[in-house]
């Protein structure tokens, strides 16, 4: 075989895909295995278009291996939330959910979605059906597909508001894949023999090269981290009266350690749009790199690749022939922050909504800080809904005048901390589940960050920045979850305790950080960020972030570029 066939050769991913029946496999069999509680290799990467992981705690891998058994196996469910907006009935059904399958804690992702881990694979198949019987579900929130469409937090917030996450509704619908296989597995379904009456109008057989990503944000606010996903929609509006999006392509967070040839990418902002063509113009998206992504390799599949390697104009032209999608010249918009709101804000319709910061997104009871029971008290008496942030936190949303103490009441009594009261740079922090169950993980995330960023606040303290934006974010592995690329301050587990350090991303995510220095303990970490921040509180100009100064005082080179990442 000579090596431009081998080079253009399906990855045995496609072939998987191929062969899976449209996402069936042998998932049933590997659920019905009493022997193990893995599943076969190829299930394991087929359930992920389903909404699941399969994990294995590692904490506890050198003990079982002792008692000559098997790694203690479980599953990650993600739930898909459209817009992160649900009720409060769904919100006391995934509480629940987490007490009775998982490891009780309710887990806010940085999708918006919520997330169940240590679920075995005895109780896989009633988790799954018990999330539909609450009208959320499981699938596409992984897998080579369109995942949880994501929109800026509250939909009440204005009239705009309230359309642009209606769209974000739309979109996830219309790409949702239509495989019965999903409701064959998990909710017991009717079998379609051989899938022949299956059909994927818009993935086709082989769905995706690679996971798909899209978001929706509203300028001035990025709290969706917008250009960090394949697709995205920038909203235009005149008059408090939405006219369009600015359509984004090509974001993407994740890179591969020691491959140059992979990167993060800030999406291109490539043109507007009039707000009736959004199904046309998200499908023709798809299309494009259903179409002409690289099937090969997968490290190198995501859109963003796709648009360096064929070029915008191939882009706009194949949106042209294939969907009659012509893009005028982008619309003015000012991003101003990423972050969120903490406390009561007030609405056009005169209702009240609560951003609760939820620290790593992880709500659960513990030390006598009883957050999960708070929220669960709340949503026994809540009229409104509940909506997820990207930042992982979530806002009680639409709450009366006459609801309004009992919610304070329930908050007050445990003691609830308010965002505001913290350090902006906390206010500011993701941290991605990492360590012990992901198994890309190379270091802690979640459960160090917190403590890390109480050493960072006494420099903060010193040198009186505790009020000044900073964005922070941690990861255990590259491969980006929670966009620690497009934070001012990132930190990338290299190895146990060893984190690589990225500056200079701006706070309202629209460049990318790049690498200042590798394998730091928290001792370094913490020697090399006194003074670079003393620095900046003595000589910043007035509202200058962090990320821009240290561009500014030659710190580090601004990388205008996802292919410059390296340079």
């Amino acid at each position: 075989m000579d090596q431009e066939k081998v080079q253009n050769a399906p990855s045995s991913f496609e072939v998987l895909k191929e062969n899976s029946n449209y996402l069936r496999g042998t998932i049933e069999e590997s659920l019905k295995d009493p022997l193990t509680g893995s599943l076969r290799p190829d299930d394991q990467l087929l359930i992920k278009f389903h909404g699941t992981y399969q994990q294995q705690d590692r904490d506890l891998d050198d003990e079982r291996k002792h008692q000559k058994l098997e790694p203690l196996y479980s599953f990650l469910i993600r739930v898909r939330v459209p817009g992160g907006v649900t009720t409060p009935q769904q919100w006391l059904a995934m509480d629940a959910l987490s007490d009775q399958y998982a490891d009780s804690a309710l887990k806010l992702t940085t999708r918006q979605a919520f997330q169940f881990h240590g679920v075995l694979k005895r109780n896989l198949k009633t988790t799954m059906k018990e999330i539909n019987a609450s009208l959320l579900d499981t699938i596409a929130a992984c897998g080579d597909v369109n995942r949880n469409v994501m929109c800026s937090a509250n939909p009440f917030e204005s009239p705009v508001h309230g359309e642009v996450a209606e769209d974000s509704k739309r979109i996830s619908a219309h790409l949702t894949p239509q495989t019965r296989a999903y409701h064959e597995i998990w909710l017991d379904g009717e079998l379609i023999a051989g899938g022949e009456e299956d059909v994927e109008p818009i993935y086709g057989k082989h769905y995706l090269p690679r996971k798909f990503k899209t978001a929706m944000a509203i300028p001035p606010r990025n709290d969706t981290d917008v250009l960090s996903n394949d697709l995205g929609f920038i909203a235009i509006a005149e008059g408090g009266v939405l006219q369009g999006y600015n359509l984004t392509v090509g974001g993407g967070m994740a890179y591969t350690f020691g491959n140059n040839a992979t990167y993060p990418r800030v999406a291109d902002v490539v043109g507007y749009f009039p707000k009736e063509q959004i199904l046309e113009v998200a499908e023709a998206v798809v299309v494009f790199q259903r179409d002409h992504g690289n099937r090969s390799e997968r490290k190198n599949a995501r859109l963003k690749y796709t648009i360096d390697r064929l070029g915008l104009d191939f882009f706009r032209a194949e949106l042209k022939r294939t969907h009659g999608i012509e893009l005028a010249p982008v619309r003015a918009y000012t991003f101003e922050t990423l972050g969120d709101k903490y406390g009561w804000t007030k609405s056009e319709d005169g209702l009240w909504h609560y951003g609760v910061f939820v620290e790593g997104g992880k709500l659960i009871d513990k030390d006598g800080y009883l957050a999960k029971t708070a929220l669960r008290e709340i949503a026994e008496i809540h009229e409104g809904t509940f909506i997820l942030t990207g930042n992982q936190n979530v806002v009680i949303a639409q709450v009366s005048d006459s609801q309004k103490q009992k919610v304070e009441a329930i908050l007050k009594k445990y003691k609830i901390v308010e965002g505001s009261s913290l350090s902006m740079m906390r206010q500011n922090s993701i941290a991605c589940a990492a360590l012990p169950l992901c198994a890309l993980s190379f270091a802690e995330a979640e459960r160090y960050l917190p403590k890390l960023v109480d050493k960072i606040d006494e420099i903060l303290e010193a040198n009186g920045l505790l009020q000044t934006p900073i964005s922070i974010r941690m990861t255990g592995c590259s491969n980006g979850c929670g966009r620690p690329f497009l934070a001012e301050i990132g930190l990338v587990g290299k190895a146990p305790g060893k984190y690589n350090l990225y500056l200079g991303a701006s706070f309202t995510g629209t460049r990318l950080n790049k690498l200042y220095k590798e394998m730091l303990s928290e001792e370094e970490i913490l020697a090399t960020l006194t003074p670079i921040l003393a620095d900046y509180a003595k000589n910043k100009n007035a509202d200058e972030h962090f990320g821009d100064f240290v561009i500014r005082k030659d710190y580090i080179k601004a990388v205008l570029e996802g292919k410059n990442f390296h340079a």
